[in-house]
């Protein structure tokens, strides 16, 4: 029996990224897709609006790093405590692109950039994507619009976020390195650790969990297959109770040491399985995400 007096969340979704990267696409989909949608709100109304707001409509809010009393680390502060609030069902949607797509679009439109208008594109460029830093990596997806259009943008919104009217479930799987900390708004956490790591094959050292030599490599521990079975059942246990107490999201991670391998290999299998089992499933590999654009990885797997 249902307790009546159970919390059912209300979906915010904040939309951010550098100018130029899709945000008023992407706001635009969630609009379409039922969300009640405010663009460009001064970041200081946003506690008063979501407070303000009954459950009801999923709500979207794009904020752009132009706003004059725009500042990263209150946006920090504001992620963190919309978390812990059991009311609020929270969703970071970071629009990432590369820098000479976004000096490329620039010049196509030929407008200045906000926030250097007496300089050159690249300059602003730069600037927006410093000041964003600590919010890309507080991001739950990160979507990369360097080679898409917008259409292919709006539809990779939709898949993630199309659900917003229905009553469901949404999953997201995330792969992660310890050495860097467990992802923030992680509802639970599997340690793949103890599985048998590419990283000491020098072959495979310099590939990732997606790679079929390496997914073989770590099936080759004779613990895994009873691994995913056992995480695979218990995620499809849950999965119709955590609906049934009202959750619309669960995020699962899966770390292993470096986030390159072992993790990335177990997200992709338990995201085919629940997808299978017909679960809306988004995944993100953090630490590849990181070494494509910042960083090699350094770690052991």
């Amino acid at each position: 029996m249902k307790n009546d007096k159970q919390i059912h969340e209300h979906r915010v979704v904040l939309v951010t990224g550098p100018s130029g990267a899709g945000r008023t696409t992407a706001i635009n989909t969630l609009e379409d897709m039922g969300y009640e949608v405010v663009d460009n709100l001064p970041l200081s109304l946003v506690p008063r609006l979501i407070e303000g707001e009954t459950l009801g409509r999923p709500m979207a809010l794009g904020l752009d790093a132009r706003n004059r009393d725009f500042n990263a680390t209150a946006l920090v502060e504001l992620i963190d405590r919309l978390t812990v609030d059991p009311r609020i069902s929270l969703s970071v949607i970071y629009l990432d692109c590369a820098e000479d797509e976004l000096i490329r679009r620039f010049s196509q439109t030929r407008r200045r950039h906000p926030l250097a208008p007496d300089d050159t594109p690249l300059i602003g460029i730069s600037r927006e994507v410093d000041l964003l830093a600590p919010i890309r990596a507080r991001a739950d997806h990160l979507i990369e619009t360097t080679e898409m259009s917008p259409h292919d943008l709006r539809a990779e919104v939709g898949q993630w976020f199309g659900r917003a009217q229905e009553p469901g479930l949404a999953v997201s799987l995330q792969s992660f390195s310890y050495k860097r900390g467990v992802p923030r708004g992680i509802d639970m956490v599997f340690d793949c650790r103890f599985l048998r790591n590419p990283h000491w094959v020098a072959a495979l050292r310099p590939l990732d969990g997606r790679d079929s030599a390496v997914f073989d490599h770590i099936a080759t521990d004779p613990r895994f297959s009873e691994f995913i079975e056992k995480v695979t059942d218990l995620a499809l246990f849950l999965l119709p109770a955590q609906l049934d107490e009202g959750k619309t999201h669960l995020a699962i991670g899966f770390g292993c040491t470096g986030g390159q391998h072992r993790s990335v290999a177990v997200t992709e299998l338990i995201a085919q399985r629940l997808a299978e089992a017909g679960w809306p499933v988004a995944k993100r590999h953090r630490e590849l995400e990181r070494r494509a654009t910042v960083l090699p990885v350094t770690g052991t797997g």
